[in-house]
């Protein structure tokens, strides 16, 4: 895929992965549209770089949704890459009930649900694009599940699945299907969970992470890790299970 010359919508833009993936097409010389659902955190990317062109729009919401492809696809006809990056991430323990998985935000639909309906309202417009490509953002946790954030490993390993079996399915029609699949990166994401943790932090930068995988991109690797994730994608069942059993031991 060339990584230039391009028209990128990426969501979930204006902070974590998603703003370092802005930055980085931006700075290839595409152009870039980003979207998520705090105005304040959108023009304050806008701000950094007026190119950016920004809209508000909560992706789990099927009227958002429509409105948004409407809104990319009459002022950006040009638009040949989507880029599914929102998601959240919460602690859920299900030993207490399903309370607290009906009581917050959810996953399915933001991590899952979001990738699959999107991916299907752009690929029409996709379709016959120079250079048209589906990147989807996965996590190291759909290959290796945390026990304290089962739903999340849950979307995440179904957006795997769902990449794969887009990838075959849209080879007819010559766009290119890409997984990004983070570690542990250092990101809004999940704070109440972080905090429980003592407010963990990873020591993984998006800047450092999307860094390293742009050049993926260009050598159309379709599966694209960076560190511990680079191994699970390549990983035997016997080492994911013993990874499983090492990450969640103290569960």
């Amino acid at each position: 895929m060339e990584i230039s010359g391009n028209t990128v919508f990426i969501t979930g833009g204006a902070t974590g992965i998603g703003y370092a993936m802005a930055e980085a097409f931006l700075e290839a010389r595409n152009e870039v549209i980003i979207c998520g659902r705090r105005e304040e955190r959108l023009l304050e990317s806008q701000k950094k770089h007026p190119e950016f062109h920004i809209k508000v729009c909560n992706v789990a919401e099927e009227p958002d949704r429509r409105k948004l492809v409407e809104w990319i696809t009459a002022n950006f006809p040009q638009l040949n890459i989507l880029v599914n990056n929102a998601g959240v991430q919460r602690d859920i323990d299900f030993t207490k009930g399903v309370a607290e998985f009906l009581a917050g935000e959810s996953e399915i639909k933001f991590n899952l649900e979001a990738p699959i309906v999107l991916s299907g309202m752009f690929i029409p417009h996709l379709a016959g694009k120079k250079e048209a490509a589906i990147i989807n953002v996965s996590s190291g946790l759909g290959f290796v599940p945390a026990a304290r954030m089962p739903v999340y490993s849950a979307t995440k390993a179904g957006l795997h699945a769902f990449s794969m079996a887009l990838r075959q399915q849209l080879l007819k029609l010559g766009i290119k299907v890409f997984e990004v699949v983070p570690p542990a990166v250092d990101t809004e994401l999940n704070p109440e969970g972080r905090a429980k943790r003592g407010n963990y932090k990873a020591n993984l930068s998006p800047a450092e992470f999307v860094g390293s995988i742009m050049k993926s991109f260009k050598n159309d690797v379709f599966e694209i890790g960076y560190g511990m994730s680079e191994g699970l994608i390549k990983a035997s069942r016997a080492d994911l299970d013993k990874s499983f059993q090492q990450m969640n031991s103290r569960w």
